[in-house]
């Protein structure tokens, strides 16, 4: 139910703290706080709905409370919110956000596709954008897709720079890939990503990158990718691509795993929609590699020639 002004200035008093308090919890209570104030419920009344105490809710509030992902849910439906908004979901954090996020939702993946393409149009220079983007080739795709090697050979025949990503990356960290997330972590490779990725368009007009299989798991650095660059979905079937980073002597990334297979076919799987945005797609398992950089180079001097 609803409540006056005077219902929610008597809520009970934050109970005593114990110790001190996570700074999430904190900041996931004064959420749902927030989010009870805004629906103008009581405490009691979205305690009722959610079938929990109210002392419990009380403690969840003031992040004092550890509270189940299924707790959490049920809070989540009694205040008329999705549990993302609960947990700090960006795209919840102000009224521009939500509203953007409720004309996008339920959108199937075509209407999605031209939505970012309208606003990546609106913010950034027209011109002679278009054209530039489709001479810079960029190779996306797991590893042992043929990336470096028909990259190489693209870049020679079109007379283009050849960049792999990976080894630029090295170079700013000073250490193998391995070694910046290990010594520093994700976060940080991430920053090292973008900094290759960013000096190679504004240095290179005319390229053929050879990007890390990984790339298309950040937003930020995949975004400044399709923007920047025309790219070409290097596809393999699982067992290619286990079969060809064998073949150069490196089980990275599944070498500790007893179950290579699987684990790659999960990385695939995920990342499969991001691939999939590229603008163009080459199965590397349908021929052998001539097979395979002849349709690639069919395809991209017709891309250069029309200039997209």
């Amino acid at each position: 139910m609803n409540a006056t002004i005077e219902e929610l200035a008597r809520t009970p008093s934050p109970p005593a703290a114990e110790g001190v308090r996570h700074p999430f919890l904190m900041a996931l209570g004064e959420r749902v706080r927030t989010l009870r104030s805004r629906r103008g419920l009581t405490r009691k009344a979205v305690a009722q709905a959610a079938e929990v105490s109210e002392r419990h809710l009380a403690n969840l509030e003031y992040g004092t409370g550890n509270a189940s992902i299924l707790v959490l849910l049920q809070v989540a439906q009694a205040l008329h919110c999705d549990l993302s908004e609960l947990l700090g979901d960006v795209t919840t954090s102000s009224p521009e956000w939500l509203m953007i996020r409720e004309l996008l939702e339920h959108r199937n993946e075509a209407d999605l596709r031209r939505a970012r393409q309208s606003l990546s149009e609106l913010f950034h220079a027209p011109g002679d954008a278009d054209r530039i983007r489709t001479t810079r080739i960029a190779l996306i795709g797991l590893r042992g897709a043929g990336k470096s090697t028909l990259g190489q050979r693209l870049a020679d025949e079109l007379g283009y720079a050849f960049i792999e990503l990976s080894r630029e990356i090295e170079q700013f960290a000073g250490c193998s890939i391995n070694e910046i997330h290990n010594l520093y972590g994700t976060n940080a490779y991430r920053r090292y990503e973008r900094r290759a990725l960013e000096e190679a368009i504004q240095i290179y007009p005319e390229v053929v990158i050879a990007t890390p299989g990984g790339l298309v798991s950040d937003a930020a650095n995949f975004n400044l990718l399709l923007q920047h660059c025309y790219t070409i979905w290097l596809q393999a079937d699982p067992a290619d691509h286990m079969g060809r980073v064998a073949a150069q002597g490196d089980m990275r990334p599944m070498a500790a795993s007893a179950e290579a297979m699987e684990d790659l076919k999960r990385i695939l799987v995920g990342r499969a929609p991001f691939y999939a945005k590229a603008d163009l797609r080459i199965d590397t398992s349908a021929g052998d590699e001539e097979t395979t950089y002849g349709e690639l180079r069919k395809q991209v001097k017709k891309v250069v020639a029309h200039g997209g």
